[in-house]
């Protein structure tokens, strides 16, 4: 059995045909799928698949790319919903520097509230890191995020710096481009990150993995990224379905 940690079953691209996906994750041994709200509509949606479905739980935060919009408001509710006994994390928050819709100081400001909201509700935190590795793991450091650990969600950074964020309680999450044959990173971190930091995740409908790349993803295919773990690792698919499902247990709590 695997656990989707990463799944955006709130997205648009999900609306026609969401229970058909569903059962598609459950025919190939997907026992938990996690669905990550990132605004106001995203985590209403979160929300409701996750009090509609007893094996969906709910991850709850603000994007950093809409960072600008984010109000007081906003995070008191994010607040409120983190003491629901079906959201299991806050997130995804960090930084994005590849779009500018948000200015950095505004992302890092939101960031920082967001760490220390999710220390006050002892959540794990879901990381969003795009091309601001080491101003992430700046305000990891200073914010002693390491009190309630998460996940580098879909990283893509180096062996050095997953080495560093397991040191700060994190966990290695790798998604769909593990599996790519030109993804030289993602594959180093495969091989050198223990089982027992990792996480598998879809991050679907995005980064699909071979040989659906390009296509709309699916919590289904979390199966052929553990697979790909499993062949880098040279160790049987069921140590690494086994492990990570456990590692995903223990930092979301759930049971």
């Amino acid at each position: 059995m695997l656990i989707d940690t990463h799944t955006h079953l709130n997205a648009d691209q999900f609306e026609e045909d969401i229970n058909d996906v569903i059962a598609r994750a459950k025919d190939n041994g997907i026992e938990t799928m996690v669905v990550v709200g990132f605004d106001r509509p995203t985590i209403k949606k979160a929300m409701e698949l996750a009090e509609e479905h007893d094996f969906i739980y709910a991850v709850v935060g603000w994007h950093p790319v809409d960072a600008v919009d984010m109000t007081d408001d906003d995070l008191a509710w994010i607040e409120e919903l983190s003491s629901h006994p079906k959201v299991v994390g806050i997130g995804e928050m960090g930084l994005d520097y590849y779009w500018d819709k948000s200015p950095k100081d505004i992302q890092k400001e939101v960031f920082r509230k967001q760490i220390r909201l999710a220390k006050r509700v002892k959540l794990p935190i879901v990381i969003h890191n795009r091309e601001a590795t080491a101003d992430i793991v700046e305000i990891l450091s200073e914010e002693d995020a390491a009190e309630v650990g998460g996940i580098m969600h879909c990283f893509s950074g180096s062996v050095e710096t997953a080495k560093k964020c397991v040191e700060m309680n994190f966990l290695i999450s790798l998604g769909g481009p593990v599996t790519f044959k030109n993804a030289k990173k993602p594959k180093e971190v495969a091989a050198e990150v223990p089982l027992e930091k990792l996480l598998v995740e879809t991050d679907c409908p995005y980064l699909a993995p071979h040989p659906f790349r390009g296509k709309r993803n699916e919590p289904a295919h979390v199966r052929l990224v553990a697979e790909e773990i499993a062949r880098i690792k040279e160790i049987p698919f069921e140590q690494v379905a086994n492990v990570t499902t456990e590692n995903a247990k223990r930092i979301f709590g759930i049971s």
